[in-house]
C-alpha cells in the first residue's frame, strides 16, 4: 500500500524519482541555510550585548560625581568589582596595585567598584595602603554580577574581551602578558 504522501509527490513530480530527489535535496540545503543565518544572528546579538556592557556599567568617583568611561576611548579598561567585606576581594588588590604599577607606561585604566556606599569604601581606602582608582557602582544587580571578586577587562575599541569572576594574582607573569596583549588589540 502506497503512503498518500508518496501517491501525492508522485503525482507533482509526474513519477520522476529523480525530480522528487532533487527537490528534498534542495529542502534540505534551504534549511540548512536558514539554521546557519539563525546562528549568525545569534552570535551577532551575542556581540551587540557583549558591546553595549560597557555603556550600561554606571559608576560614580567617590566625590559623588559620574564617571562617564568613553572617556578612557582607546584605552583598555580593567574594572575589578569588590566589596569590603569579601576576603578574596581584599587579598586581590594588592595584585592589581602591582599589575597597574608593571603596566603603567600602557594604555591601560584600572578601577576597583565597589556598590557600598561612599562612605564604606572612604573607610576602606583609609585602612589600606593602596593606590588604586576607587569607583561606586551604581548598578550591580543590572549588570547581573554573580559574584565577587568579579573583573571585566575591555579592549582599546570598547569591546568586552575578558570576563571572570573569582580570584587571581594580577601581576604574575601569564596575567601580565594576558592584559598586554589585549591593550594591543584594538578590534
Amino acid at each position: 500500500m502506497r503512503s498518500p504522501f508518496l501517491k501525492h509527490t508522485s503525482m507533482l513530480f509526474g513519477g520522476h524519482r529523480s525530480a522528487f530527489n532533487a527537490f528534498v535535496l534542495y529542502v534540505i540545503v534551504l534549511v540548512s541555510m536558514l539554521a546557519c543565518t539563525t546562528k549568525s544572528a545569534e552570535q551577532s546579538t551575542t556581540e551587540e550585548r557583549t558591546q553595549s556592557i560597557i555603556s550600561k556599567i554606571k559608576i560614580k568617583d567617590l566625590n559623588d560625581q559620574p564617571i562617564d568611561l568613553n572617556q578612557y576611548k582607546g584605552k583598555t579598561i580593567f574594572i575589578n568589582f569588590w566589596a569590603t567585606w569579601c576576603g578574596p576581594c581584599i587579598k586581590e588588590m594588592p595584585s592589581i596595585e602591582r599589575a597597574k604599577n608593571i603596566l603603567r607606561d600602557s594604555k591601560i585604566e584600572f578601577l576597583v567598584a565597589s556598590n557600598e556606599s561612599v562612605e564604606q569604601i572612604q573607610s576602606f581606602v583609609k585602612k589600606r595602603d593602596l593606590s588604586l582608582h576607587y569607583v561606586q557602582l551604581q548598578n550591580m544587580e543590572e549588570l547581573g554580577i554573580p559574584a565577587l571578586p568579579t573583573t571585566y577587562i575591555f579592549n582599546p575599541g570598547g569591546k568586552l574581551v575578558f570576563a571572570e569572576t573569582g580570584y587571581r594574582e594580577w601581576d604574575e607573569a601569564s596575567n601580565i602578558d594576558l592584559l598586554t596583549k589585549i591593550i594591543a588589540n584594538h578590534e
